[in-house]
């Protein structure tokens, strides 16, 4: 069962995808929203070719536990690829994953540049990880 994750952003979306077991989670690519023009249909080209079973979106929270403007986007975006796809397109907490793709590329001492083209893409990579895990327990 793969699952698709989606790290929701203003300017690019983060996409990472599970094995086929649903137990590991990779950064699989960015789509950056100023080039693709339609990133529905990117994502449904996604889900078609890895036979993809369900989707994660990432729910920005403030760190308090409400939800501001962003993550409105985040939910009405979700509300969209459901209708679109009518596959089955859960909400999970994304606070920190970014913060956290970002320590570990400062870590692996990845350049600025470098880190900027890979950062979106690792972040969904965390939060469909984080997802996974949960539905391992």
């Amino acid at each position: 069962m793969r699952v698709l994750g989606l790290d929701y952003g203003e300017r690019r979306i983060g996409v990472a995808l599970s094995d086929a077991f649903g137990w590991t989670a990779q950064g699989l690519e960015v789509i950056d929203r100023k080039i693709v023009k339609d990133e529905f249909a990117r994502i449904a080209d996604l889900v078609k070719q890895h036979e993809v079973e369900s989707i994660v979106v990432g729910l920005p929270k403030n760190m308090n536990g409400t939800i501001g403007p962003s993550g409105e986007y985040c939910i009405a975006f979700a509300d969209q690829l459901r209708e679109m796809l009518t596959l089955p397109v859960q909400m999970w907490d994304e606070r920190l994953t970014t913060v956290s793709a970002e320590r570990a590329l400062l870590e692996a001492d990845v350049s600025r540049s470098k880190r900027k083209l890979v950062i979106d893409k690792m972040a969904a990579a965390l939060l469909l990880q984080n997802y996974l895990d949960s539905k391992a327990k």
